[in-house]
């Protein structure tokens, strides 16, 4: 989006029209109003289908008529992980060197008497202003340039709280290297340390979590965090007071109905107590939880066992209310045979099924072909190793 581009969508008869069409489908309503020279007709659509992605990633705040860009929206926090986000973070002034569409900003507002929020594009800059303005929230003040320069000219201890949602393209594609974002975090991390006491950076959910020590000295805590099952964000913690070597807590949050969170238990984690056959259940642990590597951790605490020493899947003889993550009573459990799968899939009575596979040679894609294997929400099938490396399949329903 340009200045221009936005300023046209900032007049109050397009802004009417946006509102009253927010329903309609984005080409439907570009092909009603094609040929209107007066009217930024691309834009309005676009803000129509960025509405409706809205109304799923950001229930509350898509309840105020905001403005958006496709990108914009695609690389904000989601809500709920937002607002869990903000919560980590208190004091009187913090700063966002990435505002970017100004989603995380909005929490910070709500958390802190001042914030500031730096954005290298004006266009977007301006955009975030006007859903502040519309918001009614006052309390943050916009500075627009290279984040690194702008912090460099605040003095030290000028903030309690940095945080910094960093781009992680390269090139054209995605990069979940710390040192390939932008703004580059790790030759950041003394001047955001000098500028407040504590940072929280944003990272890819694909990062590797292991050695990041070694590139932030002052890594206090990880975080994996989830939404619905799906890992959404990595959040790393830096705290000037971290003791240097030390180990940095590693910790998962799920986000769903309720919030689960689990951290790491000392610095090894417990041994892995394999079964020697699947019991009644089989787990699959939410997505931070294997992210964060404390599936050894949940099973200690649930009193689980791993089906093999490779994988995240557990069973027990019980049923486990309230995991975190998806539970499936089994009903079948073989040894995989490739040349006579087939018939004991017919002798199941199986033809339909969901395929999930963890340690096992063939893909999702193969099995179906091979096997002719179709869709199904009802049936699951478990294709991994057992205890003895062996591979095996499962066949499973939900509680």
């Amino acid at each position: 989006m340009i200045l221009d581009e936005l300023h046209s969508l900032l007049d109050p008869r397009v802004l009417a029209l946006i509102d009253a069409h927010t329903g309609d489908d984005p080409a439907a309503f570009a092909m009603r109003f094609h040929g209107r020279g007066d009217l930024p007709v691309r834009a309005m659509a676009e803000q129509i289908a960025c509405r409706k992605k809205a109304a799923v990633k950001l229930p509350s705040l898509s309840l105020f008529p905001l403005l958006y860009t496709r990108l914009g929206l695609e690389q904000a926090s989601g809500e709920r992980a937002a607002e869990w986000k903000v919560s980590l973070m208190k004091g009187h002034r913090a700063i966002d060197l990435t505002g970017g569409l100004g989603i995380d900003t909005l929490f910070l507002a709500r958390r802190f008497g001042e914030v500031v929020s730096c954005e290298r594009s004006e266009a977007l800059a301006r955009l975030a202003e006007a859903n502040r303005r519309t918001m009614g929230i006052a309390n943050v003040e916009t500075r627009i340039g290279d984040s690194e320069a702008l912090l460099d000219g605040y003095a030290a201890d000028s903030f309690d709280w940095v945080l910094v949602d960093p781009a992680r393209r390269e090139h054209g594609g995605r990069s979940a290297g710390l040192s390939a974002s932008s703004p580059d975090v790790v030759l950041l991390h003394d001047l955001m340390l000098r500028k407040a006491r504590r940072v929280c950076i944003k990272a890819s959910p694909a990062l590797e979590i292991s050695g990041l020590e070694a590139q932030l000295p002052a890594l206090s805590t990880v975080i994996a965090v989830s939404v619905a099952g799906e890992c959404k964000e990595v959040l790393l913690l830096l705290d000037r007071e971290h003791e240097a070597g030390r180990t940095p807590e590693v910790r998962a949050v799920c986000l769903g109905e309720a919030t689960f969170e689990i951290a790491s238990f000392g610095d090894e984690p417990p041994a892995r107590v394999v079964a020697e056959t699947p019991s009644a259940w089989l787990y699959e642990p939410d997505a931070a939880i294997i992210k964060a590597r404390l599936t050894g951790e949940l099973a200690r605490q649930l009193h689980l066992e791993f089906l093999n020493r490779t994988v995240d899947y557990l069973t027990s003889a019980r049923l486990v209310e309230r995991f975190p993550g998806r539970s499936f009573r089994i009903e079948a459990y073989r040894s995989f045979r490739p040349k006579s799968f087939r018939k004991e899939l017919a002798e199941l009575g199986i033809t339909n099924a969901a395929i999930q596979r963890r340690d096992f040679p063939l893909s999702v894609e193969e099995l179906r072909k091979r096997y002719k294997i179709g869709e199904s929400s009802e049936r699951f099938l478990f294709f991994t190793k057992d205890a003895l490396g062996d591979l095996v399949w499962l066949s499973c329903r939900k509680p």
